[in-house]
């Protein structure tokens, strides 16, 4: 790593916003904050972009889970005080990650591991109709990114089948797991939901305002529905996450009127794109991607971009408490009246010389609100996938589907290197489920991983599942990882802390944090406003990221001219407006998408032919 003190100062020394890691969450807000004209400076550490939503080669995610599982980091020594008018609080890290288990059962992931793009905090996909895609397409940094749809959706069905999710009326005609009564079922459902979202006025096709502050799981109980009926629409797709069943010890109580709300967005998120028939997209080289693109927004808005360079010292003014900048570890001090902190970064309760004693729990002020569940994840490599003619797929495991005592549902993701996160001939898949005791929700992984993997005795394949990847024995277990990840909240005070990853799929809470921390300390601006014209912008004086030699953004320069869009000779994916303005992905033989902004300023995807991103 770079040593800090040999970086030049940075100028100016007073900025508007100064925001240390680049999550997701701090990334949107720097980027908002920089399209609203304001002086941002964006720091981490890191010599990545991404913070606790990178995605990384497999050797550097297991060293980042053990660098954060570690007790709280020794603060910088205490500087004498000076009449410079602040105190100099020490800004340390707290552990998020606990637990972690990794298993080996093969060398050939770690022989790899520069092959990997490991999401630290996966599992987690995108809706095609949410707000983040429509967002995505808003600040154009669709043309730094490409995407491939989700193939298919999975439920478990407590027999040791995974099956298949119906949720279109074709795939309802198609599916044969499914008898003629419940086909109808789903269908007259379906019909009643579109019929109220539609307007009509019919009181036959009305939702009453009763039906929609009740339970969701009671209204689908009124419907006649199947019980597999409705653990597809619970937990598949409305991804509901506690036992509706079970109303009186459910922590999170689907109303109808969400239910319904969930509804609408999945199925409104079907199809949008034309050649991606599901309501899921993932991005190429994975989730780490998002953060990037948002910096590099950011950058090309003028954001000044430092990585490598940790932060020891905030500066707190002495007068009145708050805090008005930050001490980088190359001596310099930079100042603002606006300070964002990755969720990991803490400060001590009191000034304290001694770094035992700063070692202790009780001597930090966390700075949030813990949240008193625990996520426990699990990370599975093998060489085959789950269903034979599937490469990225999404899986649940409803409630009860596998103990008596499971509350909460499990999710299953699995991605294959079509997508870019892997070897040719392996797939990643990701585990996650949300409990209260830690030893609960690792019990719940395990048997999941039971259910849906083979796993090695003493290096031995029981059923040679690699030899034969169309046979339909479970897949062998090369690698898995099984950690906990702390959850925390959002906190207001005299600096902001950003959250953790949560436990939800979609983006959806995390943007709606991200917009309020940015009407928080920018009430009277817009957040994103739309530009005049959606074309990129260039400017030699503008600083913007580059791609490093392996791929990754580093920071500053601009290249010297916007490299060309290649052929879709091997079909890649183009997306074009439709005739409502409406993006579309036009049919390809692989399915890989890129958004680029027309001459016009309408969203519309191009592709290099060797799938790497345009403009990167």
């Amino acid at each position: 790593m770079d040593d800090p003190t040999s970086y030049p100062p940075i100028e100016p020394s007073n900025f508007d916003l100064i925001v240390i890691g680049t999550g997701l969450p701090e990334s949107i807000v720097a980027a908002a904050a920089s399209a609203a004209g304001k002086s941002v400076l964006h720091l981490d550490s890191n010599s990545f972009y991404g913070s606790h939503y990178a995605s990384l080669p497999l050797n550097d995610f297991t060293s980042f889970l053990h660098s954060h599982s570690n007790s709280a980091s020794t603060p910088a020594p205490s500087q004498p005080d000076d009449e410079s008018g602040f105190d100099r609080v020490p800004l340390c890290t707290r552990p998020v990650y606990s637990s972690i288990d990794v298993s080996a059962h093969s060398t050939e992931p770690l022989e790899h591991s520069q092959k990997f793009c490991i999401d630290l905090a996966g599992p987690r996909v995108l809706l095609c109709a949410d707000a983040m895609i429509n967002l995505i397409l808003k600040t154009d940094i669709n043309q730094y990114m490409e995407f491939k749809s989700v193939d298919a959706i999975f439920i478990y069905d407590g027999d040791g089948n995974l099956a298949n999710v119906p949720d279109s009326r074709s795939a309802i005609f198609k599916d044969r797991s499914l008898s003629f009564p419940e086909k109808n079922q789903l269908m007259r459902f379906f019909k009643l939901v579109q019929g109220h979202l539609g307007g009509d006025d019919t009181q036959s096709n009305k939702i009453s305002e009763e039906d929609l502050e009740s339970p969701f799981y009671e209204f689908l109980n009124r419907m006649g529905l199947s019980s597999k009926l409705k653990s597809i629409i619970l937990y598949a797709i409305t991804m509901a996450t506690y036992d509706q069943e079970n109303v009186d010890a459910c922590k999170d109580v689907l109303k109808t009127r969400d239910g319904i709300n969930r509804l609408a967005l999945y199925h409104s998120s079907v199809g949008r794109f034309s050649n991606a028939p599901g309501a899921m997209i993932y991005p190429i080289y994975g989730q780490g991607e998002l953060s990037q693109a948002f910096c590099r927004r950011a950058a090309v808005k003028g954001c000044i971009y430092v990585l490598r360079m940790p932060v020891h010292f905030l500066l707190k003014d002495k007068s009145s408490g708050n805090y008005k900048g930050v001490k980088l570890a190359s001596g310099q001090e930079l100042f603002s009246d606006n300070l964002i902190l990755a969720p990991s970064f803490v400060i001590p309760s009191a000034m304290v010389d001694s770094s035992a004693h700063c070692l202790q729990d009780d001597s930090f002020d966390f700075g949030r609100e813990d949240v008193k569940e625990k996520l426990v994840k699990g990370i599975c490599i093998t060489k085959c996938s789950l269903r034979p003619d599937v490469a990225n797929c999404l899986a649940f495991f409803p409630p009860r589907s596998l103990f008596p005592d499971q509350v909460t549902s499990i999710r299953v993701f699995q991605l294959s290197s079509n997508v870019a996160v892997c070897p040719s001939g392996m797939f990643v898949t990701y585990l996650s489920v949300i409990c209260d005791d830690v030893v609960q929700g690792k019990k719940l992984l395990e048997a999941a991983i039971n259910a849906l993997f083979s796993i090695p005795v003493s290096g031995v394949s029981e059923n040679n599942s690699a030899d034969n990847p169309n046979s339909n024995t479970k897949p062998d277990l090369l690698w898995s990882a099984l950690y906990v990840q702390e959850l925390t909240k959002d906190s207001f005070d005299s600096f902001i802390s950003v959250s953790m990853p949560d436990w939800k799929l979609h983006y959806s809470d995390l943007l709606s944090a991200s917009m309020k921390i940015f009407q928080k300390i920018y009430p009277n601006e817009e957040f994103f406003p739309k530009a005049a014209s959606t074309e990129k912008q260039r400017d030699d004086d503008v600083p913007e990221l580059k791609p490093s030699a392996d791929g990754v953004p580093v920071d500053g320069g601009v290249p010297e001219s916007e490299p060309e869009p290649k052929p879709l000779a091997d079909g890649v994916a183009e997306l074009e407006p439709s005739a409502d303005g409406v993006a579309e992905l036009e049919p390809s033989a692989d399915g890989v998408a890129e958004l680029e902004p027309s001459a016009e300023g309408v969203p519309e995807l191009k592709s290099s032919a060797e799938g790497d991103p345009v403009g990167m």
